[in-house]
């Protein structure tokens, strides 16, 4: 263990702090994260904890939504630089707006959306859930706000919901071509190709599996394959390579990397804990509304669809 891994983790203890990491994050940051995964099971780990502060290794519309769940607590965010593109394509006119050309149905949005966007949806959604929340509205049409791209896989998966969506993507998913995938099914036909549902709609047409950055991890877990193409960030292909070391994984480009969520470093995270910088505020109003959206999602991933 180096010094300031060290120094992180006293901190920590004496702080009543808890760090949590996405899984796009630096690899070395797993190593005084106390929870790592995708952002559903982020946002349950935060509303849950008794820690005091809560350091967000991530980016800023997570830290948010941690600030949104624990409103008492201090929530830290290592880079305040690290932010999201798909997020910052809609803003809160914006929203209204579109929602004034499709009035009376209801809006569904993503996890990687503001807290403004957050407070003006009826409820929320990860990739994790996305296809539950959306069926659990029993409504013939829904709005999707931000991904176009999981929006319109959901209405695949669904087949009997409308899925209106806006114009938003993740670049760094968007940017995967069909002609990618075509060109290394046929080098690789045996290969499983595992897919999030953020690619474009024909590239997740071909995967064999599309899922979350943890349903794709839990996917290699419980497979008996050996070998796999990965088409997602890179940061999944770091701890799958770690995790698995007897089996073997292939990004399907090279260059699917989070620029933001790299950002944040350890020495960050021991600036933030240590000095207490970087503090999340979210405006009371909006909070609660946003929490409201938010809470919605994590009855209906409790409960189930009925």
């Amino acid at each position: 263990m180096n010094e300031l891994t060290y120094k992180i983790l006293e901190l920590k203890k004496n702080k009543n702090a808890i760090i949590l990491a996405h899984c796009y994050q630096n690899i070395e940051i797993d190593e005084v994260a106390d929870y790592i995964g995708d952002s559903l099971y982020l946002s349950r780990m935060a509303a849950k904890t008794d820690a005091d502060i809560i350091v967000f290794a991530g980016v800023y519309f997570m830290a948010q939504t941690a600030k949104i769940l624990c409103p008492d607590k201090k929530v830290l965010l290592p880079d305040l630089q690290a932010g999201c593109d798909m997020a910052d394509m809609i803003n809160l006119k914006q929203l209204r707006e579109f929602k004034l050309k499709n009035p009376g149905i209801p809006t569904v949005c993503y996890i990687n959306s503001t807290a403004e966007v957050k407070s003006e949806c009826d409820i929320c959604c990860t990739s994790s859930n996305a296809v539950k929340i959306v069926e659990s509205l029993h409504a013939p049409k829904v709005l999707f706000v931000p991904d176009q791209n999981l929006g319109k896989w959901v209405e695949k998966q669904l087949g009997n919901v409308e899925v209106i969506t806006y114009s938003g993507y993740c670049p760094i998913h968007h940017n995967i071509t069909i002609n990618e995938v075509c060109k290394i099914r046929e080098k690789y036909p045996d290969i499983k190709l595992l897919a999030h549902p953020e690619c474009k709609e024909e590239v997740s047409a071909l995967a064999d599996f599309v899922g979350s950055t943890t349903g794709i991890m839990d996917f290699v877990k419980n497979s008996s394959e050996s070998k796999f193409i990965i088409a997602t960030e890179k940061g999944v292909v770091d701890r799958l390579k770690r995790d698995y070391p007897d089996k073997d994984f292939m990004i399907i480009k090279e260059n699917l990397i989070c620029e933001s969520m790299k950002l944040n470093t350890l020495q960050d995270i021991y600036n933030a804990l240590n000095f207490e910088t970087h503090e999340i505020k979210v405006n009371k109003e909006i909070s609660n509304k946003a929490h409201i959206c938010i809470d919605r999602m994590l009855e209906v991933s409790k409960a189930g669809v009925k």
